[in-house]
């Protein structure tokens, strides 16, 4: 069943620094953290860090079926801004994945969306068929929205940290 996936976008604001937020998602290694179907990252070639070019492998797992490996590689890098990446896979097209920082009066707006380059072929459709959800837009849209809401529990997190250990050495200076 050939379906629609050609673009999508969620919005969350967070209560942290875009370049906080930004810093959790340019460092790939960290996504199986995040979203609910990648369960490995790596960087390649003797990367380590993002710039554009610079490739990693990841390991996806969906609701049935084998893990699903690709080859992302790096297509902007703009700190505390955006960051952005595409795969391309064997009949499953090319989608360019996104994450925007906007500031927001209570912190960072993200936006992280997706938008197909080169559409799944219809071979791809039936293997997601086969995997996946037969609604793989409204499935990808869920992951979407638990990577966000993970993304800002672990930058909150580390916000509420921060502040706390600023708050205790004002209080042992004074």
């Amino acid at each position: 069943m050939q379906q629609v996936f050609d673009h999508d976008e969620v919005r969350l604001v967070m209560a942290a620094t875009p370049e906080a937020v930004y810093a959790a998602i340019a460092d790939v290694t960290r996504m199986p953290e995040f979203s609910p179907e990648v369960v490995e990252c790596r960087w390649l070639d003797g990367a380590t860090g993002p710039e554009v070019g610079a490739r990693f492998a990841a390991s996806n797992r969906f609701s049935r079926g084998p893990l699903v490996r690709n080859k992302p590689v790096i297509t902007a890098v703009e700190p505390g801004r955006r960051i952005s990446w595409s795969r391309t896979e064997p009949f499953g097209g090319t989608v360019e994945w996104t994450y925007e920082f906007h500031p927001h009066p209570d912190g960072t707006e993200v936006v992280e969306s997706y938008r197909a380059v080169e559409p799944v072929s219809r071979i791809g459709w039936l293997i997601i068929g086969a995997f996946s959800s037969k609604d793989r837009r409204g499935l990808q849209r869920t992951g979407m929205e638990q990577t966000l809401e993970r993304l800002r529990a672990h930058v909150e997190s580390r916000a509420d940290s921060g502040r706390r250990e600023h708050a205790d050495a004002d209080g042992r200076d004074a």
